[in-house]
């Protein structure tokens, strides 16, 4: 039974488009979207769809054209670029396809990066990131490169980096994409454990069923809009 109450992400009218008069193309064609606080959601659509687009409103990395977008209550529309990322970089986790870790670095200072930007001192950052890979269960490979990891360890550090923040909100962009089906329900395990056991809200990208199915809500994108009858 769900206990979710305020709303984390509301869209109301979202659009973006791109280019002017006859040239415009349109991502997102006037999207209303509510996510509450503690869920975890799947979005999904074919290439094209706005599914992209709209993670990357929800995560401050874009902005609509026209309509509102408001995170905690907040108009993220009528924030500067340094507010939102300060907005981005104090509350949201990001989690990619690609991994995106450091090649030179080893798991744990890979960890410490968010904390770094934010200007935590070295000794709590440390134990902060070596707390983070222990909840992935990694803290035996701490000191090793991404290059003498599996990609399923990989996956797990990025997770790990994502979540020393404790951030609000977790999106995680296709984060099985690239491993096999066991590594893939391992990393999904551990979606789920965050978002049950710290309550973390969790929004991710996925072209896969099987993996949606480990969230509670599918909302699925075409030609811009939510496809309600399938969503």
């Amino acid at each position: 039974m769900s206990t979710h109450t305020s709303s984390v992400i509301s869209f109301s009218n979202v659009t973006k488009s791109y280019g002017e008069g006859e040239a415009t193309a349109y991502a997102l064609r006037g999207v209303d979207l509510e996510i509450v606080r503690g869920e975890f959601v799947a979005i999904m659509g074919p290439s094209g769809s706005g599914k992209s687009t709209a993670m990357n409103i929800i995560g401050c990395l874009d902005t609509p054209s026209q309509g509102e977008y408001l995170f905690e209550g907040v108009d993220v529309g009528s924030l500067s670029r340094d507010q939102r990322a300060l907005l981005r970089r104090n509350y949201i986790g990001f989690i990619f396809q690609g991994f995106n870790l450091l090649g030179k670095t080893s798991a744990v200072e890979n960890v410490e990066l968010p904390l770094l930007y934010r200007g935590i001192d070295a000794q709590t950052r440390r134990a902060k990131a070596l707390e983070a890979l222990k909840s992935v269960g990694l803290e035996h490979v701490a000191h090793h490169t991404p290059g003498e990891l599996s990609g399923g360890q990989q996956q797990r550090v990025a997770i790990a980096r994502a979540i020393v923040t404790d951030p609000l909100i977790l999106l995680a962009d296709e984060p099985t994409g690239n491993l096999d089906s066991a590594k893939s329900i391992e990393v999904m395990e551990l979606l789920q454990s965050f978002n049950r056991d710290k309550g973390i809200t969790i929004i991710m990208v996925t072209h896969e069923d099987d993996m949606a199915a480990y969230s509670e809500r599918t909302i699925r994108f075409r030609d811009g809009l939510i496809d309600k009858a399938h969503s």
